[in-house]
């Protein structure tokens, strides 16, 4: 069938002027597939562990309640930052404040009673020595007295605790962070059993927590040449690739390997006074694990895995053709080529869907990506 319809297209572009030879040529010859190329430089390349890690507080409070009684009011605004001691919640005070008074009634009341048993007890014993009373009603003074000091110091006891929960109807934020979302409303009876009225997270520093095989951690120690894991500047990089802009400093290696995985979890702690790095969040962690050797690194985009392994496509003469390479691990958002590259080779990292060996190409210049420093 292709035949016939090669003929009859034939006819018809003679028809309209067009050559024969121009129609064998474009029958015969493939457009040309124009890709994107980056030129494999040698450049100084730091080898990084790329790990997972998640961002944690270095404080988290989960506010709670204290007492039982009605929320008169909600004080702060969601998702706002907060300095230690500001006013949170109020817990309506009239019971609280009853409480109070009925324990200072009774503080008065066994004062008072203190002072007449020790009056008590003090004729008692002027009398004992005058050989006018006797030991009996000295003895049952001296009872008195006692059991007097007793209700005295049960009954402050008692009004401390009446103002110690008159003081908990105000729920104050005990740190400075960032307040998240109030999961009770005003007009609601609270109590401890309430749960987490609201959760406050410390902002500057942050920590940053991500396992480390031991091998990998050892390694990284040893060739830093640190004494301490502060020899290690991690560096926080975030899902869209983009580095964070103040590195790290590792201030804890936890004293046992998870058995399950073969790691160690290591803690490092970043400033973070804009509130870039928020608790809980999933962010990649770029560990150092030497110092910069000259090296050849090309883009992720360009690798082609299949039964063989790993190859690129490199414009040769107008062609792609088929590089087999040996990768070294990660740098950056880029992978180091341990062999299968030279240096020179035009890389092609665009347009590699529509490629076969040997294809015909028209190359420019891919731009830059951004690169993790």
């Amino acid at each position: 069938m292709e035949p016939i319809v090669r003929a009859i297209f034939t006819v018809l572009l003679l028809l309209v002027g067009v050559p024969s030879t121009a129609i064998a040529q474009s029958a015969q010859k493939p457009a040309a597939v124009p890709v994107r190329v980056i030129t494999a430089e040698r450049k100084p390349v730091v080898r990084m562990l790329d790990l997972v890690g998640r961002v944690e507080a270095v404080q988290r409070v989960e506010v709670r309640a204290r007492i039982t009684g009605y929320l008169e009011e909600v004080l702060f605004k969601e998702g706002d930052a907060i300095k230690e001691g500001a006013p949170l919640y109020r817990i309506e005070k009239g019971l609280f404040e009853a409480a109070v008074g009925q324990a200072e009634g009774a503080l008065e009341k066994s004062q008072a009673a203190k002072q007449l048993t020790e009056v008590q007890l003090q004729r008692a014993q002027e009398l004992l020595q005058k050989q006018v009373g006797t030991e009996v009603a000295r003895d049952q003074a001296l009872a008195a007295d006692k059991s007097a000091s007793a209700t005295l110091i049960l009954d402050q006891a008692n009004l401390q605790t009446a103002k110690i929960n008159l003081g908990y109807t105000d729920i104050a934020s005990p740190i400075s962070g960032k307040i998240g979302k109030t999961n009770i409303t005003k007009g609601n009876v609270v109590s401890a059993q309430s749960g987490v009225l609201t959760t406050i997270v410390s902002l500057d520093p942050t920590y940053v927590e991500f396992p480390v095989s031991e091998r990998e951690l050892a390694a990284a120690q040893e060739e830093a040449r640190a004494i301490d894991p502060t020899g290690i500047k991690p560096t926080v990089y975030f899902s869209d690739g983009k580095p964070y802009k103040h590195p790290g400093t590792i201030n804890f290696i936890n004293v046992t390997v998870n058995r399950g995985t073969d790691t160690v979890l290591v803690r490092a702690t970043f400033p973070n006074p804009d509130g870039s790095l928020i608790d809980g969040q999933l962010v990649r962690v770029g560990l150092q694990k030497s110092t910069a050797e000259e090296k050849i690194a090309i883009p992720q985009s360009a690798l082609i895995s299949d039964q063989e392994g790993v190859y690129v496509f490199v414009a040769d003469q107008g062609k792609a053709t088929v590089r087999r390479i040996r990768t070294g691990g990660p740098s950056g958002t880029g992978v180091i080529v341990e062999q299968g590259l030279t240096g020179g080779e035009q890389v092609i990292v665009e347009g590699i869907q529509s490629l076969r060996p040997d294809a015909a190409v028209t190359t420019s210049a891919s731009e830059p990506s951004p690169k993790r420093s």
